[in-house]
């Protein structure tokens, strides 16, 4: 069942015993956060801030850094004062749990997903064979699903306000600042729309977004997203890049914004797969740009290519804040929203956290995808306590001696699990979602002196920890069983301890009458 619009998800999440309702006065300055990382760790329910009230919006002191001067930008030890009641309620921590998560993408479990997209892809017949081109012939054409491309409307509840030019002010929004160090309020679950320059294709990533003052924001994006592409793009033809922010519509948008679709493959197509219907779009009233037509806010706009300002520091899903660089500017000439909008948000910090099953879905959905390039791997675990991108545990059928040297390359080949700094490679026969015989595996497998690989490559550009920004070291652990004569190896490999399998079955005939 695809959802109407977020409201619906918020409804059926109630209707599910899985979203409390807090009407007591919270400010979005700090305090939904302290109450969402509490309720988030401890495997509580979406919050529903029915009364955000708090101080105003921190705003802005001279920025010497921008490239733009005398523009405004955030004092990190400037507090607010005074109090402000927030006409509209925050939705927090709507997908922090795999049956939430499931919720969201209109199934009983996300792994349904991963079986449709693994028979949609391995269909018979004449399917193009490039990866990107198999995966479009298969959401269109294949299968079950007849038609999951967007549809184009004219009328949409995401416009049933509209405010251009001196009524847009964005500090009338209940946007969250997050930690106590944050640079300013955050939107932290924007889907950000923007079309290519040189295609017309359409882009949807989730960028944090930075507010400035009431109609400026900061626009993080990153050395390697797409919006940073777009962008630059249209900076080589001397011409600004049009952008649309929204928030809300069916949570399927959402998973589609983060989801790590190969290039030219439109998140909304793969929207429209998850939630099995045709997402309704409608185009902006300033921007060339459309958008779902059910979102709760739309903030229209346009980055300078020339023009950056200091944006930072945030608390972000590293556990760490995140460093202030300077990003490029959103100015927002146009906000559309519904008559009663909500505004959807989330938190990142030390995990766990809600990011956490957002990307366990991703993992799991996205498996069948990755073993279409790499098939001789059988699963993949990427731990939330290591942020994703950090380590990865995969288990391969392995075959010849550097059978697993050859899956770390590959991995390090792949989109966004380039930036994976530690990968450990484990026979087929290891749990990798189950941690102690991961690292059971690992201390009786894997000889450091031996069995590692260390290579150099991108690394995400939040990663501190690096030698450079966005660029730094990898290593490869070989924890299988070593074959005759492979990397060096001369001595007799011994067996694994396991029972007799009769023994196993006449145990568990005997099982129910011990009493144990």
């Amino acid at each position: 069942m695809a959802y109407r619009d977020f409201q619906h998800f918020l409804d059926e999440l109630e209707r599910a015993g899985e979203l409390k309702r807090i009407r007591e006065p919270i400010s979005p300055y700090l305090e939904i956060t302290e109450i969402a990382d509490r309720v988030m760790k401890s495997g509580g329910p979406a919050l529903l801030f029915e009364n955000p009230v708090g101080p105003p919006h921190r705003l802005g002191t001279p920025n010497p850094r921008s490239a733009v001067m005398n523009q405004p930008s955030i004092d990190p030890a400037a507090r607010p004062v005074g109090s402000k009641n927030y006409a509209y309620p925050v939705a927090i921590n709507t997908m922090g749990s795999r049956r939430r998560m499931s919720m969201a993408l209109s199934c009983d479990d996300f792994e349904v997903h991963a079986e449709r997209l693994r028979k949609l892809v391995q269909a018979p017949g004449n399917v193009p064979k490039s990866l990107g081109e198999k995966i479009k012939f298969a959401l269109e054409m294949g299968g079950e699903v007849k038609s999951v491309a967007p549809k184009v409307v004219r009328d949409a509840v995401c416009q049933e306000v509209v405010q251009q030019g001196s009524e847009v002010d964005l500090t009338e929004i209940p946007i969250l600042t997050c930690w106590p160090e944050d640079a300013g309020p955050y939107v932290t679950l924007p889907l950000v729309f923007t079309n290519d320059p040189q295609s017309g294709k359409r882009n949807v990533g989730m960028y944090r977004v930075l507010l400035y003052d009431k109609n400026t924001c900061g626009m993080h994006w990153q050395m390697h997203k797409t919006g940073m592409r777009h962008m630059e793009d249209a900076g080589s033809k001397g011409k600004r890049i049009e952008v649309a922010v929204v928030l809300g519509g069916d949570p399927a948008y959402t998973f589609s914004a983060i989801s790590p679709l190969p290039p030219g493959i439109d998140e909304m197509l793969f929207a429209g797969f998850l939630r099995r219907e045709n997402p309704q779009l409608v185009r902006c009233k300033t921007v060339d740009i459309s958008v779902p037509a059910d979102a709760e806010f739309v903030l229209e706009g346009y980055v300078d290519p020339s023009e950056r300002r200091l944006e930072g520091p945030f608390g972000d899903h590293t556990g760490y804040y995140s460093l202030a660089e300077d990003f490029p500017v959103l100015h927002v000439t146009c906000v559309t929203r519904r008559e009663r909008p909500v505004w959807p948000a989330t938190i990142v910090g030390q995990p766990p956290m809600e990011d956490g099953w957002m990307g366990k879905a991703v993992e799991r959905i996205f498996l069948p995808l990755i073993q279409l390039t790499v098939p001789e791997i059988v699963d993949m675990n990427l731990p939330v306590e290591a942020c994703f991108h950090n380590v990865a545990f995969v288990s391969i059928r392995k075959k010849f001696p550097g059978h697993a040297y050859k899956v770390m390359n590959a991995i390090w080949g792949l989109g966004g699990l380039s930036f994976t700094k530690f990968v450990f490679i484990f026979d087929a026969d290891t749990d990798v979602q189950n941690m102690d015989e991961v690292l059971f595996r690992i201390g009786a497998n894997c000889d450091p002196g031996r069995d590692t690989l260390h290579t150099r490559g991108p690394v995400d550009q939040l990663d501190h920890a690096a030698q450079f920004e966005g660029f730094g070291g990898k290593v490869g652990f070989d924890c299988t069983h070593k074959l005759p004569g492979e990397n060096g190896f001369q001595r007799d490999y011994p067996k694994l301890i396991t029972m007799a399998a009769d023994v196993k079955a006449r145990v568990d005939q005997l099982w129910p009458k011990l009493g144990l």
